[in-house]
């Protein structure tokens, strides 16, 4: 879309029209305790004796085994880091980004990391698969005066295809005041300090459709633009410019006043429970990774007022995984009592990662890929307190998987509403980089988790893609009680894209899409009812609560196809929903209604959101 204002309406045009046709609390703890006060190098290879202790608790047979694996280690050769003094820095930015600028599933992973200091007259631009921090413990640690840049000149200016790529923990200083990001899905922009504006929009104000900003602090103006959505949590913003169809905020300072469906701002004062995601810095000579305390009713960033409350551990604790290793060797990492540390690359998995321990941290760089190759579930959390699942991407076997990411056994009922399972920019794709297929991607069995970012995709364009050959029913599936989810991107699903079983459940902020390549309409009934709903809460459910939910329909295979609703759930008085919206992509199918059978009809080709501001 190509708005002559910040206020012009989109074009008739949705979010894949072009893609279509271009493809046909207390203070951290550094050294509070006898785990956190190890001072080790990231190069150290022996166990200290919080290993030793806990594979002496081990079962029989891991006691007999003659060597233990070793924590710490080498980050490996995808991991490029970088200090004030390093040479050649922005030759080496570029080569990266040439490689990943256009290789959307392509093989190569990269995480970008920026020692502590201050860094002049660099520009980052980021390809897919990218990730780049800083590793100091607040972002104004590391300074870049320059910038950080996503922009679409690889795809003719069109930036929804810019998924799988991350911003954390540095402050920017614009060369031209304005740091320019223009992400789609799965493109997180944590923990950052810009000492001037953002734009979220590619150059030219091209198509766009984003994103997600968290803990962040943006001195000027946020200016979407061309943005069709996108979720801020927890934040600080000068000011906020404009809004297409969804723009959700909950805990940012500086947020626009409530006044969906026009503008289509949905603000939220705060933030009901959020833990920041776990990471990587360094204390001296020696890699720590960081774990954020848990906020009730949160506000603003956790780094702006001294040091971030929380909890460190040494890299010695974490098992430093490469691609190739296996899923047993993982596991037996786990059994002794390390963490994993998954560095960039591929790793393809015979059987689950299985996290039994509490307090456990999986946590990816540079976008680390699982890939169950047999049918297996990818990772499995037993129902056990303070689990962290952050950084990392799920890719879908070729045999089918009964389920992909399994939080807590079904039937899980212990509460954790202490100290919550979080799952942070933990996204699942099936299909696109080749034939992948998955019953249900992600099923959240365990109470009280909290899903913070996650891209949950059956994927429309690529390789292996067609309505049957990745097939992949069910996207997010609910059945714990007391779940919160903060922004929730899920898209393409066969059936529904979520169900929610649980109960006192809540999402702030969905994006979805159904499925483009439905052939006809019997391929989509559910029963009576044309089409699955995107979202549907189950019949017995009776607290739910939801805010900024968007379904979006292209059905550009058949575009006569119906979709009766965007959202299903049982009318009680304690089922609530906050600003939902449908939109019909340019004419390619409809919706007949809202939520249930309220709302009004999308029609023709105009693609202008049909609203619903409070159900029931």
């Amino acid at each position: 879309m190509l708005p002559s204002s910040p206020s012009s309406e989109p074009s008739s045009m949705g979010r894949r029209a072009l893609i279509g046709a271009a493809i046909a609390s207390a203070p951290a703890v550094l050294g509070l305790s006898t785990e956190a006060s190890a001072q080790t190098s990231a190069q150290t290879s022996a166990p200290n004796s919080a290993q030793a202790a806990a594979r002496s608790s081990a079962s029989p047979s891991a006691r007999k085994k003659p060597r233990a694996l070793p924590g710490g280690g080498d980050l490996g050769p995808n991991v490029l880091v970088f200090d004030p003094s390093t040479q050649g820095i922005q030759a080496r930015l570029d080569e990266v980004f040439r490689q990943q600028e256009s290789a959307q599933f392509g093989t190569g992973r990269y995480a970008l990391l920026f020692k502590p200091g201050t860094y002049h007259g660099l520009n980052a631009q980021l390809g897919f698969y990218t990730s780049i921090a800083g590793l100091g413990l607040s972002p104004d640690d590391t300074t870049i005066n320059g910038d950080v840049t996503v922009d679409a000149g690889w795809f003719n200016g069109n930036a929804t295809q810019n998924f799988w790529r991350s911003a954390e923990n540095l402050a920017l200083v614009p060369v031209n005041g304005t740091n320019r990001w223009a992400v789609a899905q799965a493109a997180p922009f944590r923990r950052m300090h810009i000492r001037g504006g953002l734009n979220l929009s590619p150059t030219g104000y091209g198509w766009a459709s984003g994103g997600y900003i968290a803990d962040s602090r943006i001195d000027g103006q946020v200016g979407p633009y061309s943005q069709q959505q996108w979720y801020t949590r927890d934040s600080a913003i000068g000011s906020w410019l404009n809004g297409v169809w969804n723009m959700v905020f909950s805990g940012v300072e500086g947020a626009p006043a409530p006044s969906f469906p026009n503008p289509p701002y949905t603000t939220l004062d705060t933030t009901p429970v959020s833990r920041e995601k776990p990471f990587l810095y360094l204390q001296g000579n020696d890699y720590r990774v960081f774990l954020p305390e848990k906020r009730t009713n949160a506000r603003g960033v956790t780094w702006g007022y001294g040091t971030p409350r929380g909890t460190s551990l040494p890299l010695t604790q974490f098992y430093v995984a490469r691609p190739g290793v296996t899923a047993a060797t993982l596991n037996e990492a786990l059994a002794q009592g390390l963490h994993l540390l998954l560095t960039p690359g591929i790793y393809h998995l015979d059987r689950p990662i299985q996290v039994n321990r509490p307090n456990t941290v999986v946590l990816g760089l540079g976008y680390a890929t699982l890939i169950p190759d047999n049918g297996a579930t990818a990772v499995k959390v037993a129902d056990v307190d303070g689990v962290r699942l952050a950084g990392f991407l799920v890719d879908a076997g070729p045999v089918n998987s009964a389920t992909l990411v399994e939080i807590g056994p079904r039937g899980a009922s212990r509460d954790h509403s202490a100290n919550p399972i979080t799952v942070q920019d933990v996204f699942v794709r099936i299909g696109g980089a080749g034939a992948g297929k998955a019953t249900t991607s992600m099923v959240v069995n365990s109470r009280h988790t909290i899903v913070d970012h996650t891209w949950v995709w059956r994927a429309d364009h690529g390789e292996g893609v067609g309505w049957e050959t990745n097939r992949a029913d069910y996207g997010v599936v609910v059945n714990g009680d007391d779940v919160l989810a903060t922004g929730l991107f899920v898209e393409h699903f066969n059936k529904y894209d979520v169900q929610w079983f649980g109960q006192r459940g809540r999402t702030i902020f969905f994006q979805n899409e159904k499925a483009y390549d439905a052939p006809n309409q019997a391929a989509i009934q559910n029963g009576s009812i044309k089409g699955y709903a995107a979202y549907k809460v189950g019949d017995g459910v009776t607290s739910h609560e939801g805010w900024g939910l968007g379904s979006y329909c292209y059905y550009n295979v058949n575009p006569s196809i119906v979709q009766h609703h965007g959202f299903a759930a049982p009318v009680r008085s304690g089922v609530r929903f906050h600003n939902l919206l449908v939109v019909s992509l340019g004419g390619n199918g409809q919706y007949e209604c809202v939520i249930n059978d309220t709302g009004a009809p999308t029609s023709g080709t105009s693609t202008v959101p049909s609203t619903v501001v409070s159900y029931p």
